[in-house]
Order: C-alpha cells, then sequence, then structure tokens
C-alpha cells in the first residue's frame, strides 16, 4: 500500500458496532465504547484527528474490533475536542477521566494515534497505566507548533500563547512504564522527526517503519498491522514470537480473567 493510499484504505473499513457503551460524562463525547470485553489484556485505545470535532473514534471502530479478535479487551474512548467543547482544559479533562475509569483501576495498556498518541504520552506521564504505545504521535508539541502541523493545530488545542509545560511530552517527567512509540518514516501528517525528538528526550523505543505513512499501522491485515501487535507485545513484556512482527499478527495474547 502506497502511503498516500492509507488514509482512503482507513477511512474505507465499515465501523464495527461496540459490545458495549459506559459514558463518563454528561456531554455526548464523553462515552466509552467497548469491544472483546471477555478477552484478555487490557487497552484504552485514543484516536487522532489533531484534536478537531471533524474526527471521531468511528474510523478506529475497526481496529479496536480486530484488537478484541486478536485476545484484547478494548476501551475505545471518545473526548470533547476542538470545536466541540474541547480544547485546553477540557480535552485534557476528559482524557484524564476516561483512561482513569475505563476499567474501573484495573491495569492496561493506554494505545493512542497521532493527537491521541500526544494524549495518551501525557495520560502515561499522570500514571494509573502500565504502558503505552504511540502510533505516529504529536509527541513534541514544541516542534509540531514551529512545523504548524495541520495548520496550527496546537494553537488551535491551547491558544496562540498556551503554555506547553503541562501538556507536551517531552517537557513531562519520564513516565516509568515501557513506551513504544511506532512512525513511518513515508508520514507527511506528523514526521518521523516529532517522534525521533521525544524518543531522544524520553528514551522511549521507536520503531521506525520504512517508506509507512501516517495510518497504515491501524489498518487490519496491512503489512504495517503486525508492527502494531509487536509494539503492543514489546510493551507488555513479552517477547515477540519467533519470526518477528509477522508472527505475532497470528499468535493472540494469553487471555486473563477480568478483575
Amino acid at each position: 500500500m502506497r502511503p498516500q493510499d492509507e488514509e482512503a484504505a482507513l477511512l474505507a473499513l465499515p465501523p464495527a458496532a461496540a459490545e458495549d457503551s459506559r459514558a463518563y460524562g454528561p456531554h455526548p463525547s464523553q462515552v466509552i465504547d467497548y469491544y472483546g470485553v471477555g478477552g484478555g489484556r487490557r487497552l484504552t485505545v485514543l484516536h487522532g484527528g489533531f484534536w478537531r470535532e471533524a474526527y471521531d473514534r468511528a474510523h478506529l471502530s475497526p481496529l479496536a474490533a480486530e484488537l478484541a479478535r486478536c485476545g484484547y479487551a478494548v476501551a475505545l474512548a471518545e473526548y470533547r475536542r476542538v470545536g466541540g467543547g474541547g480544547g485546553w482544559p477540557a480535552t485534557f479533562d476528559d482524557v484524564a477521566q476516561a483512561v482513569e475509569t475505563a476499567w474501573d483501576g484495573a491495569e492496561h495498556v493506554v494505545l493512542g494515534h497521532s493527537a491521541g498518541g500526544q494524549l495518551a504520552l501525557w495520560a502515561a506521564a499522570r500514571g494509573g497505566v502500565s504502558g503505552v504505545v504511540a502510533v505516529s504521535p504529536v509527541a513534541d508539541l514544541g516542534y509540531a507548533r514551529e512545523l504548524r502541523l495541520s495548520d496550527g493545530a496546537v494553537d488551535e488545542l491551547i491558544g496562540a500563547e498556551g503554555d506547553l509545560a503541562a501538556v507536551d511530552p517531552v517537557r513531562l517527567p519520564p513516565l516509568g512504564v515501557p513506551a513504544v512509540l511506532v512512525h513511518g518514516t513515508a508520514d507527511v501528517d506528523v514526521p518521523v522527526e516529532v517522534s525521533r525528538r521525544y524518543a531522544g528526550v524520553a528514551g522511549a523505543r521507536l520503531r521506525e517503519l520504512p517508506d509507512v505513512g501516517h495510518y497504515a499501522p491501524l489498518i487490519p491485515g496491512s503489512a504495517a498491522f503486525p508492527e502494531l501487535l509487536a509494539a503492543l507485545a514489546e510493551v507488555e513484556g513479552h517477547d515477540v514470537p519467533p519470526g518477528g512482527a509477522e508472527a505475532a499478527a497470528t499468535q493472540a495474547p494469553v487471555p486473563r480473567s477480568k478483575e
């Protein structure tokens, strides 16, 4: 798949219906969808879209359903976004609440993509999660602001004069939990250098995917999807099966009972 075709391929996937949903607040965007509720290790998933209202969790529902088929229990969280009551601090309040309550305090890994990757790293820095996987994350907000990614999305999120200190992953304390970044070298939405800068500061593991763009690791069946599964296995402390990431795609996590 060519990098320029990845977005269309992801958005062409039919939405997958959740097995259950739970509101964590009164706003329509304060909701979590659940997939694989009887499955094994728990994930909380945060979607991207440069924090804007135009992009919601629906485009990651096929991913959530596929991860459930791989043996995970998945909480796909929605949150208020810029243009729909979000921005600083509402977006962050919602993500904190969703991550804290999705599994009623039980151990879980947080997985985020793009802007959701930034939110996942921010949430992990607050504590309460066992690990984080960030796919093409906006992991350096200051650098993203300099690059004016997505026509100045960072300024929309926190304001042109907003203080990055409390929300920028590169400026936050060390996570204290395993962190793996997955980033395609052909990503034009969030250049791989953003993740390189974060990894250099935070000591996170960075998996660079040659000739991969912004979306491929999220597309079940794509050549890059096994790299996401391998990153999840790595952050959970499991060896990648013999044969590497490709084998990880066919080895579901060992289920465990829900506390």
